[in-house]
């Protein structure tokens, strides 16, 4: 059984056996949440102490590998420019759509009250900053203190400005600081598959308090959190059709039938990279040349998932909307540029392994408690399946995009020949 399976069914057995124990001895079952509530909160910090080493060394060593990629061409470098267009309007969009989409299918009141109640720990930060207030504080005065009281945003502010100053370096010394940080995060990445491990048992606990306190209404709001999430990000999936045809140039029949079997293999396996041969075979059939696909396509593969953003910002607004806060135009530049910045330091994991380390900065950069994370990680494999499908899609057109801008699409090489016979 896979870890994901294993995480859904905690959650759905927790929820159950809360529900059945309130039901019975309502009592007994609220004295048991003294006993679960620990267990589950202990998990959630064993997952939150590596958020702030994995995220620097991930944007550093995510910094270098793109100043190398732009370093190979000017291909590289157009491809790069377009991945951070299209993940800061996939950021945007989220802040735009998720309160829209909560406004038009509102969340029950009494089943976020009651999920609210089942998170005694968390609390939504202070008063919400001014804009001046913002800017002021993008820059630390202190990145080791920013570090250590959870400032996000200056941290990433400050890790992305030492990214780039370590590209600038000689290569000798450029290796040694790559590396290191590409071994934190490694390392980290480590300690999140321990954690993981008994993510069934941490999931379990906080899924019983839930269920005890919150009653069958827990059920109703998960399904809402994944259909308002994956629904934000099916719109960003949407978006790459029309960026395909008025960008690229594709019929949208055409692009439809290139794009199917990457998308049957992103179903089956949420992997992007899984589905690169598919891709490629996709792009070819949209007479897009091997030259061309094969930089700008394991590019995106390895730096730019666009539905990241917006899926990632999404859930954090929609915390933030069960804990009743309003979000101020400074949060939600917070969290905007946080979603852009982290997702080009993301890790092309399955979602259950990066999604606390990928949405708890954003969260944390708007003053949204992360508590509720540790219980929503359980039904990411949903919306997860949206995700893979948009970033695969997305990578397609993007490249008929860009080859169609740069001149080369329809050109044949003896790569695109070769291809073809080995077909």
């Amino acid at each position: 059984m896979s870890q994901p399976i294993r995480i859904l069914l905690a959650l759905v057995i927790g929820l159950a056996v809360g529900i059945v124990a309130a039901a019975a001895a309502p009592e007994a079952a609220l004295r048991w949440t003294g006993l679960a509530e620990p267990i589950g909160t202990a998990w959630l910090n064993g997952l939150r102490m590596t958020i702030v080493p994995l995220v620097v060394g991930l944007l550093v060593t995510g910094i270098a590998q793109t100043a190398e990629s732009a370093r190979a061409g000017k291909l590289a470098t157009r491809s790069i420019l377009f991945f951070v267009a299209v993940l800061w309007t996939s950021s945007i969009l989220a802040a735009i759509l998720t309160p829209l989409f909560l406004d038009l299918w509102p969340l029950n009141p009494q089943a976020a009250a009651a999920l609210r109640s089942s998170f005694s720990s968390a609390s939504p930060a202070g008063p919400v900053p001014s804009i001046a207030d913002f800017f002021t504080s993008l820059i630390p005065v202190n990145p080791l203190a920013a570090a250590a009281n959870d400032a996000f945003l200056p941290l990433i502010v400050f890790t992305t400005v030492f990214g780039f100053a370590v590209t600038r370096l000689p290569a000798a010394q450029r290796e040694v600081l790559t590396s290191f940080f590409r071994a934190l995060a490694d390392a980290m990445l480590i300690v999140i598959g321990w954690v993981l491990w008994l993510a069934p048992l941490g999931v379990f606990a906080l899924a019983y308090v839930v269920g005890a306190r919150a009653g069958t209404s827990a059920f109703g709001l998960l399904v809402h959190y994944v259909l308002i999430v994956a629904g934000v990000g099916a719109v960003v999936w949407g978006l790459a059709y029309p960026l395909a045809v008025f960008g690229g140039r594709v019929p949208l029949r055409r692009f439809m039938s290139a794009t199917t079997s990457a998308q049957a293999v992103a179903i089956s396996t949420q992997s992007s990279l899984a589905s690169l041969p598919a891709m490629l075979r996709g792009c070819e059939r949209l007479d897009v040349p091997v030259a061309t696909s094969g930089v700008v396509l394991p590019l995106a593969v390895a730096l730019f998932r666009a539905t990241g953003p917006a899926m990632n910002l999404a859930v954090a607004i929609y915390v933030a909307h069960i804990f009743g806060m309003h979000l101020g135009p400074a949060q939600m530049a917070a969290g905007i540029a946080a979603g852009a910045i982290t997702t080009m330091g993301a890790v092309s994991l399955p979602g259950s392994i990066s999604y606390v380390s990928s949405i708890a900065p954003i969260a944390i950069a708007m003053g949204v408690p992360i508590e509720p994370l540790a219980l929503l990680v359980a039904v990411e494999t949903l919306p997860d399946i949206v995700r893979t499908l948009g970033n695969v899609t997305m990578d397609v057109a993007v490249t008929a995009t860009i080859a169609e801008r740069s001149g080369v699409r329809g050109e044949r090489s003896e790569a695109d020949d070769l291809l073809e016979a080995e077909g």
